[in-house]
C-alpha cells in the first residue's frame, strides 16, 4: 500500500454541517430585489394606462341632449336612465383592477430569483400605481359636458365617468397581495423556492 493510498483511506469524513440559508426566510437577497420591484412597480403603475383606456371603452354610460340655455337634458332616443348606470361605472372599474391584481400576483410569484418581502411590497405599490392612473386617466378621458356646451341648445353630451367609491381603490392590491401569500402558503420550502438559494449537503448558497 502506497502513502498516498493511506492517507486517502485514513482521512475523516468532512465535520463542516451542511450549508443553510442565512438570514430571515423571505428577506434572502433584498438589497439585489430592490432594484427589480422598483422595475416591477413601475410596470405595474404603466398598466394603469390599459385599464383606464378599457375602463373608459366598456363602462356604460347615456347620451342626453340639451334642450334650453339653462342646461336641461333629456335622454336621446327617450326613455330615462337607470340610477344603476353609474354604479356599473364603480363594477367595471373593480372588475379590471381585480383582473389586473390577479395578474400581476402571479407574475410577482414567477419572478422565482426575486420571491420575498420585497417583491410583495412592490407588488402591492405598483397595484395602488395602476389603480390610481385607471381612476385618473378614466376620469380625464371620460370628462362631462362643459359649461358652454350645456347651455348650448342641440349639443348632444354624455355622463361623466367617475369612481364613486374610492374604496374600489383597494380592489387591486388587494387581490395581488392575496394571490401572492397563497401562493407562499402552498410553498412548504423557508426560501420560497427561490433560484439559487437551494441547499443541501454539497451546495452552497449563491444569494446573499
Amino acid at each position: 500500500m502506497t502513502l498516498f493510498e493511506a492517507g486517502a483511506e485514513s482521512s475523516p469524513p468532512d465535520p463542516r454541517p451542511a450549508a443553510v440559508p442565512a438570514g430571515v426566510p423571505g428577506l434572502q437577497g433584498s438589497r439585489t430585489d430592490l432594484r427589480s420591484g422598483v422595475l416591477l412597480a413601475v410596470v405595474l403603475g404603466l398598466a394603469g394606462l390599459v385599464t383606464g383606456g378599457l375602463w373608459v371603452w366598456l363602462a356604460p354610460r347615456a347620451d342626453f341632449r340639451v334642450t334650453d340655455t339653462q342646461g336641461s337634458v333629456e335622454v336621446v332616443g327617450g326613455g330615462l336612465v337607470s340610477p344603476e348606470l353609474f354604479m356599473s361605472d364603480d363594477g367595471v372599474y373593480v372588475l379590471l383592477l381585480a383582473g389586473l391584481g390577479l395578474v400581476a400576483g402571479l407574475a410577482a410569484w414567477a419572478l422565482r430569483s426575486r420571491r420575498g418581502v420585497v417583491t410583495l411590497a412592490a407588488t402591492a405599490v405598483g397595484m395602488l400605481l395602476a389603480s390610481l392612473v385607471t381612476w385618473q386617466l378614466g376620469a380625464l378621458l371620460g370628462r362631462g359636458p362643459s359649461q358652454e356646451q350645456l347651455s348650448t341648445p342641440g349639443t348632444q353630451v354624455t355622463t361623466a365617468l367617475d369612481l364613486g367609491a374610492l374604496a374600489a381603490l383597494a380592489v387591486g392590491p388587494f387581490v395581488a397581495v392575496f394571490v401572492y401569500l397563497v401562493a407562499t402558503v402552498l410553498t412548504s420550502r423557508d426560501d420560497l423556492g427561490r433560484a439559487g438559494t437551494t441547499v443541501g449537503p454539497h451546495q452552497e448558497l449563491s444569494a446573499p
